[in-house]
């Protein structure tokens, strides 16, 4: 299972913002262990380079965040970033204001309808497509939030899951609820721990906050989880301490 945990590039953002900062910052993630990496944050580096310096690295690039702008304007060009990467993983980073409607959901159920078919077009050249939440789809619109309408109106084939157990948590969910809910369509986790820290919500290391690991990984494995990607939004320290932090627990608790 150690295989299978990857960062999330967001949380070292503000060390990726050139194609130096990649080359100085990636040897030090593979000196941590990891073995993966999900593209989202960076700037400023062609595809193709990007590619190499993961190849020198040892890291492989198993997901990416792509906007929905991009999907639905840039598509051709995305299917290609991610043949040359050997990427079979993209989850959408949010859904999009023009759909968060606040009347009756309807937005929600659009937005999965449409990206079950972009997701179908991606299925062809073997690549899944997975929603990443955050909190704002547990509102809720009768008896149902925004996430289940999306995940009840996407074919579960074709647009998948990328769950981000914080912000489950901080919208009032249960994260081994959803899980288990989305089990055999929930390639990626985000794992991302949710801690209280002077009474206000804080994003801490993974096995630093109050999420039950434990039982969470146990649900995911009978789920199917492809891969674990750790991501912090905030680190209270060099993001690269968080990210072994993380990586060392994230591994003993899979071991």
């Amino acid at each position: 299972m150690i295989e299978r945990i990857g960062m999330q590039l967001f949380t070292l953002r503000d060390l990726l913002q050139s194609p130096e900062d990649i080359e100085k910052t990636f040897p030090e993630l593979r000196k941590i262990g990891y073995r993966a990496v999900q593209v989202s944050g960076i700037k400023g580096i062609e595809p193709k380079h990007l590619k190499e310096i993961a190849d020198k690295n040892e890291l492989k690039i198993v997901a990416t965040h792509i906007s929905y702008d991009r999907l639905t304007n840039e598509l051709d060009k995305v299917i290609d970033e991610h043949k040359l990467w050997g990427c079979q993983q993209i989850a959408v980073p949010s859904m999009p204001e023009k759909f968060r409607d606040n009347a009756n959901g309807s937005g929600y159920i659009e937005f999965a309808k449409e990206m079950s078919e972009l997701g179908a077009k991606l299925f062809e050249d073997g690549i899944t497509l997975s929603y990443h939440n955050h909190a704002f789809e547990f509102q809720k619109f009768g008896d149902k939030t925004g996430l289940e309408l999306i995940y009840e109106n996407a074919d579960p084939k074709f647009f998948q899951a990328e769950l981000d157990t914080y912000w489950v948590q901080y919208g009032g969910g249960d994260v081994r609820f959803w899980c288990e809910k989305l089990s055999n369509r929930l390639p990626l986790l985000h794992a991302k721990d949710y801690g209280i820290v002077n009474n206000t919500p804080t994003f801490m290391e993974v096995g630093q906050g109050n999420l039950n690991w434990k039982g969470i990984l146990e649900i995911c494995k009978q789920a199917d989880v492809k891969w674990y990607l750790v991501e912090q939004d905030v680190c209270q320290g060099n993001p690269l301490d968080s990210a072994k932090i993380s990586y060392d627990n994230l591994k003993n608790l899979l071991s």
